[in-house]
């Protein structure tokens, strides 16, 4: 079989998939204006086989992956691309396949551009005990689906390929002098035509998407009992200030200056080579106690909405890095509260035009609060392709005017607008009241308080009332300085598992900003 596509304008693209399904489409465009045009000519499996990193970005794994095609003066021009997760239970295979066709041919036309063809690619390693050729079989039915559901759609399926264990087989190609039986293996990484053009043009293939995760993840080292016990402790302080109307702004200004020097000191930091050794570097340049109060500071969504200005120019890179650090302090019964720290990830990543990480943070926040409507926001205005200046214009604004006005106002009530279906912006969450289509009701000081501080009187807007007391504190074990959970979780006991399973349990309920709270929402599924 000969295949014929011509790649042009290489770039991660845009993210058309929609993150608020549980398995969520991921889906690209090419960039328009962005690096000049390249052209490649691809004309065997093996051509496809190896362009696949280059046309997502990364490198997939257990993925579907889905390429468009569009016709020009009789050659193929990649289009849209849009991957899913395999399902792990192959009942799924119908209405997963049905999905990623459905969504990357309206997203397609959407843009304007309907595809005439497609190439599907799956992508999977052999579990323990298994072979690539058994894992190609085993996936054959999938496969098959793929190209029922792409022909349901009029657009037919002219490839389709099984990458597993460094080889590729093909599902529409049976000859044994191209595609043999046993598959062909893969070009070294980096030594194809089409990797050649794409670091001619400065395109960069990033590692899997676990890796990326991994730079995210809540410690599960030896250092993380240590976190969550600052955790604890600032917790017992901060919890009383925050219910007090008259000492919560003081907390924001304390949480915000602390913030201030340790973005300074990340960004002064010596640069080292390698993720690992940068993320194990920032590490060690916050502490314990400092990332507990910067944790729990920024569970008020005010405060949050004042840290994401730091999204652009020289303010930006140490301000990821901070986000993400204190992401991976996030550990045991605190998860949740990561979802501040990852929204900032990923709204930075996206302000500075890296889509495929804030897609990944943005998600895995929806992941841990499938309400945190910031990150619903922001996923579903990355997702669309919209431009995020609409968001920076909004804070530069509010950061204008605060400098003006010479106060925070960060004692003020939160606004976020729901985008229309179609619009072409999104409105920045703004404390002090912000831009953007039918702002939704005000919420007091306490809806940006954890939910278990809440009072349980009247509602104030959409959620939760102002609170009626005070968190009350969790009896010490020992000597130990234990404060209270915002979660309102058990004490720990020594001599027994019942209060870790009581506590850990109740984490699903710990204390977060809910802020405006709207539909379910869940985070992309690998």
């Amino acid at each position: 079989m000969t295949n014929h596509s011509e790649a042009t304008g290489f770039s991660d693209g845009d993210d058309t998939g929609r993150g608020e399904q549980p398995l969520a489409p991921e889906a690209t465009e090419p960039n328009e204006g962005g690096l000049p045009e390249h052209q490649v000519t691809l004309r065997t499996p093996a051509e496809l086989a190896d362009a696949l990193p280059y046309l997502l970005g990364y490198r997939p794994e257990d993925s579907i992956v889905l390429v468009a095609l569009h016709d020009r003066s009789g050659r193929g021009r990649f289009g849209g691309r849009a991957r899913l997760g395999i399902p792990a239970a192959a009942d799924d295979w119908d209405s997963a396949a049905g999905q990623l066709a459905h969504g990357l041919v309206t997203g397609s036309e959407r843009k304007g551009a309907r595809p005439e063809q497609m190439v599907a690619f799956l992508c999977q390693e052999p579990a323990k005990g298994e072979t690539g050729r058994q894992v190609m079989e085993r996936l054959r039915p999938l496969a098959q689906k793929m190209r029922v559901a792409c022909g349901n759609l009029d657009v037919p399926v002219i490839e389709a390929l099984c990458i597993s264990d460094g080889r590729f087989w093909s599902y529409c190609c049976d000859r044994a002098e191209c595609c043999p039986p046993e598959g062909r293996p893969m070009g070294l990484p980096g030594t194809s035509v089409l990797a050649a053009a794409a670091t001619y043009a400065g395109v960069q293939v990033r590692g899997t998407l676990r890796e990326l995760r991994a730079r995210l993840l809540p410690w599960e080292t030896a250092a993380a009992p240590e976190q969550e016990v600052a955790l604890d402790t600032v917790g017992l302080e901060l919890v009383a200030r925050i219910l007090d109307d008259t000492k919560r702004a003081g907390v924001a200004e304390e949480t915000l200056e602390l913030a201030e020097r340790l973005r300074c000191r990340f960004a002064e930091a010596a640069p080292v080579p390698g993720t690992l050794t940068a993320d194990l570097r920032d590490d060690g340049l916050l502490g314990h106690d400092e990332a507990a109060r910067l944790i729990l500071g920024l569970q008020d969504r005010a405060t949050r909405d004042r840290a994401a200005e730091w999204m652009e120019g020289d303010e930006a890179a140490p301000a990821l890095r901070l986000w993400r650090a204190l992401a991976r302090r996030c550990v045991g019964p605190y998860s949740e509260h990561a979802a501040a720290p990852l929204t900032l990830a990923g709204w930075v990543a996206w302000s500075t035009g890296d889509e495929l990480e804030a897609r990944e943070a943005l998600a895995m926040a929806l992941g841990v609060d499938r309400d945190y409507l910031f990150a619903r926001l922001l996923h579903q205005a990355c997702n669309e392709g919209l431009d995020p200046e609409s968001i920076r214009r909004c804070l530069r604004a509010e950061r204008v005017s605060r400098e003006q006005e010479g106060t925070g106002r960060l004692d003020q009530p939160e606004h976020i607008a729901e985008p229309a279906p179609g619009d072409g912006a999104v409105s920045a969450p703004a404390s002090g009241g912000g831009g953007g289509r039918g702002p939704r009701p005000a919420v007091g000081a306490a809806s940006s308080l954890p939910r278990s501080t809440r009072g349980t009187g009247r509602n104030t807007g959409e959620r939760g009332g102002r609170a009626s007391s005070a968190a009350r504190p969790r009896a010490s074990a020992g000597n130990r300085p234990v404060a209270v959970r915002p979660g309102g979780t058990a004490p720990r006991s020594s001599k027994g598992s019942a209060a870790r399973t009581s506590r850990k349990g109740a984490a699903r309920h710990s204390g977060r900003p809910d802020g405006l709270r709207s539909g379910g929402a869940g985070g992309e599924d690998e």
